[in-house]
C-alpha cells in the first residue's frame, strides 16, 4: 500500500498539538486527554464533526455525573468501575450519545485516579472536554473541495451514456451487436461513488440542505435504470425498419448533446412529432413487423419518460444560481 498523509491525519496532528498545548497552558490536569478528544472530533465532514462533538460533551458530562455519584457514593474500587459501566453505557445509548463511549471513559478514570471530587477538578474536566472538542471544531472548518472529482465523474458518466446510445443507434442502422457492454457496470460504479462524494458535500454545508451534485447524480440514476431497461427491447429486434432508422436519427442527435443544462423539452416535442408521423404510417403487413413496430414504441415511451425526468431538473447552472443567492 502506498504511504500516504491525507488532510484528516493533518488536521489530526495540528488540533492535538493545539488542543494539549492549549489544556497545558491553563495548567490544567490530564492536559493529554484533550488531544485525544480532539482526534476523536475531527471527522470527514463538516456536519459529522458537529454532530461527534455534541456527542462527546453529551457523553463525557453525562459521565462525570456517573462518577461523582458512583465514586462518591460507593467506593473508589476497580469493582465500582465496573458497575458504572455497566450502567453508563446504556445510559449514553439511550441518549443517543454513543459516539461518546470511549472518551467518556476517559474522564472516569481520571475521577478514579484522582480519588476525590472538589469543584476545582470538575472545572478541570469540564476545560478538556471543551478544548479539545472546541479545537477540533476550529480544524474541520476546513474541508478541502471535492468539486472538481464530481465533475470528472460527471463528464465521465455522460461520456458513458453518449456511448451507450451510439451503440443503440449502430444496432437499430446495421442490425449489428457486438458491443461489449462494458460501460453498463462501469456506469453504475461511477454513479454510486459520485453519490457518495454528494454526501460528502452536502454534510460540509450546513445552510444548505439541497444539493446540487446530489440530485443531479440522483436525476442521472433515475434516467440509466430507463437506459437498462431498454436494452433488450432494441436487442430483441430481428431487422431494421423506416421507424427504427427515424428512431436511431432521434437518439443520435440526443446523444451529441447529453450534458447538464436542461434542453429535454427540444427533445419531447421531437419525440411527440415523431410519434405522430409513425401513427400515419401504413399499419404492419407480418406479425415480425408488427412485433418490431410495438418493441419501437415501446422505446419511444421509456425516452420520453427519460427526457421528463430531465425536464424536472432544473439544470446544473441555474441551480448553482439559486444555490448562491439562497
Amino acid at each position: 500500500m502506498k504511504f500516504r498523509i491525507g488532510y484528516r491525519t493533518i488536521k489530526s496532528a495540528i488540533g492535538a498539538t493545539a488542543a494539549i498545548v492549549l489544556a497545558q497552558y491553563f495548567g490544567l490536569q490530564n492536559f493529554v486527554s484533550a488531544g485525544i478528544l480532539t482526534i476523536l472530533c475531527i471527522q470527514v465532514t463538516k456536519r459529522k464533526s458537529l454532530q461527534a462533538s455534541w456527542e462527546r460533551i453529551l457523553s463525557c458530562l453525562t459521565a462525570m455525573a456517573f462518577a461523582i455519584l458512583f465514586f462518591e457514593g460507593i467506593a473508589y474500587h476497580p469493582l465500582v468501575i465496573g458497575l458504572l459501566l455497566l450502567l453508563f453505557i446504556p445510559t449514553a445509548v439511550m441518549l443517543k450519545a454513543s459516539e461518546g463511549i470511549v472518551s467518556s471513559t476517559v474522564i472516569v478514570f481520571h475521577f478514579f485516579s484522582q480519588g476525590n471530587v472538589t469543584l476545582a477538578f470538575i472545572w478541570n474536566e469540564i476545560a478538556i472536554i471543551f478544548i479539545g472538542v472546541g479545537v477540533a471544531l476550529v480544524v474541520n472548518t476546513y474541508m478541502p473541495s471535492v468539486d472538481h472529482k464530481i465533475i470528472d465523474y460527471q463528464k465521465k458518466i455522460e461520456a458513458n451514456f453518449k456511448t451507450i446510445f451510439l451503440e443503440i443507434v449502430r444496432f437499430l442502422r446495421e442490425g449489428e451487436y457486438d458491443w461489449d457492454g462494458r460501460e453498463i457496470p462501469e456506469t453504475v460504479k461511477l454513479l454510486k461513488e459520485a453519490k457518495l462524494l454528494s454526501i460528502q458535500v452536502m454534510e460540509n454545508r450546513f445552510l444548505h440542505h439541497d444539493d446540487i451534485y446530489y440530485t443531479y447524480l440522483s436525476m442521472r440514476e433515475k434516467q440509466f435504470e430507463i437506459i437498462e431497461r431498454v436494452l433488450p427491447i432494441i436487442t430483441s429486434i430481428s431487422h431494421t425498419v423506416t421507424q427504427g432508422r427515424m428512431i436511431a436519427a432521434f437518439i443520435e442527435e440526443l446523444a451529441e448533446h447529453i450534458h447538464s443544462g436542461n434542453t429535454a423539452v427540444l427533445y419531447l416535442d421531437q419525440l411527440a412529432e415523431m410519434h405522430h408521423a409513425f401513427e400515419k404510417m401504413e399499419l404492419p403487413k407480418t406479425r415480425e413487423e408488427f412485433e418490431i413496430r410495438a418493441a419501437l414504441l415501446h422505446f419511444i415511451k421509456e425516452m420520453e419518460q427519460y427526457l421528463l425526468i430531465k425536464q424536472a431538473f432544473k439544470g446544473m447552472e441555474d441551480r448553482k444560481k439559486k444555490a448562491a443567492n439562497g
